[in-house]
């Protein structure tokens, strides 16, 4: 009997610390569930308005920049004007020199 008297003893002992675990479990979840935690996005606000800032700071001068480019390839020519003038002065030569050679 002694033995079956220290079993239920110890099983007796064991569901108490059981149960004070399982109180202290649902103390700290209720602390948990009461808890509310707060966010500071003020520090992530002022470096999103500076990168906004930026941003636009950065698209002005690329659209400058386009703007300047779209002008340089609007005033762009294939060939340069005294080139074309040499190149028909040249083939206008040619031309004269051919027909007085044929006509003599």
């Amino acid at each position: 009997m002694t033995k079956l008297e220290e079993l239920t003893a110890l099983l007796v002992n064991e569901i108490n610390d059981f149960n004070k675990s399982v109180e202290k479990l649902e103390k700290i979840s209720e602390q948990i569930s009461a808890t509310k935690i707060k966010m500071d996005v003020s520090e992530y606000k002022s470096i999103i308005e500076v990168h906004q800032k930026q941003m636009v700071i950065h698209k002005d001068i690329l659209d400058r920049f386009e703007g300047r480019f779209n002008a340089k390839i609007e005033q762009a020519k294939i060939y340069p004007t005294w080139a074309v003038v040499v190149f028909i002065v040249c083939v206008l030569l040619t031309v004269v020199s051919i027909s007085i050679l044929l006509l003599k």
